[in-house]
This record gives structure tokens, sequence and C-alpha cells, in this order.
């Protein structure tokens, strides 16, 4: 089923990009520093070795300068020419404190968000690469940030440290921080798949609808943690879908008109599955949301009990200030949203791929749509979405 693309790489591929433009390139970055860019059939149109032959972490291609592929490699950001691949155009050393692990780049391509091993978030403006904000919210490792679409000041971020932050950018705080363990925890519902494992739920990869009002959040507990943003930008309700009996690695809304609410996601269990979320509590349209709502039971007192002994540990932690110990109260109760669960429809598509997944990327290819993986492999698998 699946098409394999070959010889564009020497050591295991570790993120995988797609362009918006007509030509519709595919940019690959692997271990050593390698970065290849791909044609609409697998034909390789450029490789490089960037210098140092660091890891390459992310590619992102701009959305508004198709010249312009953004790639991570250490505490760097190169920007490349897809078309041309001679050189660094630019370079942006030193954007991440520490080792940058993803890239996001919002609608109008002015501005990059780069996410570092330090837990900080550094957005930059371009042209230029100006420093314009600096968020320190993670206290783990940042793994995974996304722009809201239509919201360029919008920005979601997610970490080790079990959180998913959405951040206004006129502010260095977050609008809101939802800790996925206390999700876990409040649902009370510790049950597992025959032979799944139970991990605590870092979170990996972070993914926006088009509408820019659904957030999808893969975790190593194997689910992918939903959040819906309503107005005012608070967060209105979450939920989770179980997709994967080991760890979620990655989640990508698939940017279909027609199916605004599928949503392709991989884990280290070797599964690829594609989910139709349009009828999941979540997602549902805001009366169906508002009922469910209405009529769930509600588990409060013991979230609330739970967050308090939280608070409590934090102010008896020293450095902490006081401002800081305040912010967390308020991010907790903006937290305090509805939760659901609902597992009662599996994926439109299960693949089984075979082997653990580090990036996965929708794109349209000669018409189609598919999703590329790549794995611990050297090799890009291709498979086809569009005969559902």
């Amino acid at each position: 089923m699946a098409r394999q693309w070959s010889e564009g790489h020497s050591s295991s591929i570790l993120c995988v990009g797609a362009s918006l433009g007509p030509e519709g390139l595919i940019a690959s970055g692997s271990e050593g520093g390698e970065v290849t860019v791909w044609g609409q059939e697998g034909s390789i149109i450029g490789r490089l070795t960037l210098p140092g032959e660091e890891d390459n972490t992310s590619v992102v291609f701009s959305p508004a300068a198709p010249a312009h592929l953004y790639v991570s490699h250490g505490d760097t950001v190169s920007v490349l020419d897809p078309r041309n691949l001679k050189g660094a155009v630019e370079e942006f050393q030193g954007a991440g404190e520490e080792e940058i692990n993803a890239l996001a780049l919002n609608d109008t391509g002015s501005a990059l968000a780069v996410a570092d091993d330090s837990g900080v978030v550094r957005v930059l403006e371009l042209p230029g690469g100006k420093v314009c904000r600096t968020l320190r919210r993670h206290t783990n490792i940042c793994s995974s940030v996304a722009f809201r679409p239509h919201r360029p000041n919008n920005l979601v971020s997610a970490g080790l440290d079990m959180q998913v932050m959405l951040w206004g950018l006129q502010k260095t705080r977050p609008l809101w921080t939802l800790n996925l363990q206390d999700v876990a925890e409040d649902e009370g519902d510790q049950q597992q798949r025959p032979g799944q494992l139970f991990n605590p739920p870092l979170a990996h990869c972070v993914s926006v609808t088009s509408c820019g009002n659904i957030l999808g959040c893969a975790a190593e507990d194997g689910r992918v943690h939903l959040m819906r943003i309503g107005s005012g930008s608070k967060l209105e309700q979450h939920g989770a879908v179980k997709a994967h009996s080991q760890g979620a690695s990655q989640a990508h809304f698939v940017s279909l008109p027609s199916h605004p609410y599928w949503l392709v996601t991989g884990g280290n269990d070797g599964q690829v599955a594609l989910w139709d979320l349009s009828k999941h509590p979540v997602v549902a349209l805001e009366g169906k949301a508002k009922t469910r709502e209405a009529t769930a039971p509600r588990r409060k007192s013991k979230s609330k009990t739970k967050r308090k002994e939280q608070l409590q540990d934090k102010a008896k932690t020293p450095g902490k200030s006081e401002t800081e110990k305040e912010d967390a109260q308020v991010e907790d109760e903006e937290a305090a949203a509805e939760d659901v669960t609902d597992d009662s429809s599996g994926p439109k598509l299960s693949i089984s791929h075979g082997d653990k997944v580090n990036w996965l990327c929708p794109a349209v290819l000669k018409g189609e749509q598919c999703v590329v993986v790549a794995d611990q492999s050297s090799v890009l698998s291709v498979y086809p979405l569009a005969h559902l």
C-alpha cells in the first residue's frame, strides 16, 4: 500500500514538512544534518548536509515565501532555498537557548516560534530573526509548538512537563494551561487496552485545526488529548481519544476543506491511524457540545483538592515568587473546563506501519491526499488517504 521514497538520506529521518505552494514540495531532515527536498513523485530535487552535522529536528516551509525553508539543528535555525540547496541563505544562530525541538510559522510567515530543551519558547520576527518574545513557563523540555490559524498572535506549546499552554503574544504568560496528568487523574479511568503500558502523558506533538478552535496533542499515554477553544480564547472543553497502545508521538490535522476534523496519528506501537473527530464531544457543534456538558457527570471536587495540594507543594518550593504562585493558581482555575472522553468510534483507517513513528506529514501529492511517514530508517513511506 505504501510507496517508498529512498536514497535521500543515509540515517534515520527525524522530521518532514510539506510546502503549500503549487509545486507541493516535501522536505525531510535526518540525523547528521542531512536535508533533502523531494518532488511530488518522490524524485530528489536537492540534498544538503548542514555545517556541524547536528541532527535536524524540524523543517517548515514558509506559507508566504515559497523560497524559504526553515530547518532547526542544534540551537540554530537555517533558512534554505528549497529549489537551490547550495547552503543557508540566512542563519539564526542561538535562536534556541538549548537544542531546538520544533519550529512553527504563523499564517503570514511573519513570526517563527522556536521550542527548545530548556522549555523556553522564543518568537522570532521575520525577516531578520530578531527575538521579540521569550516565553518561560514549561518546567521541562518544550517538544512542540503551533500557531492558531487566522490568529497570528495566538501560540500553542506542549512539553514533557505534561503541560499544554495557549499564549497571547501580547503578554509573556499563558492565557491558560492544561495539565494532562491532572486530566488523566480526574477521569478516574485507568482501564488500559490489552498489552498497553501505563505511561505518564508527556506531551509530544500539538496540532490545530484549520478553523483554529480545536487542538490535538499526542502524548506518551497513548492518547490524543483534545481541547476546544471558545470565545475569548478560553479553554471551553477537553477530552481524549485512546489512539495507540504505546506512546503517541505524532498528531496532525489534515487540511481538507471537506473534512476539517480528520486527524492522522502515529505512535511507538508502529501504527498510523486516521480519525474523523467531527462527532467527538469536544469537536461536535456548539449545541450538541452544550447538551453533553449539561448531562455529563461532574467530578470537580476531587480535581480542585488535588490542584490545591499541588499549589501548596509549589508554595513550599524555594525560589518561587508570589507572582508565580498567583499565576499558577489562575492558570489552574482557567484550565478547569469540562472533560469528556469518547472512545465509541475507532479510526477510519488503521495502518500497521511496523516501525516506531518519528514524524507524520499530511500532504497532497499529485492531487491525492496522503500522509508521509518517517521512522527509524532512512526511507520515507507514503500512504494514500484519498480513497476514503
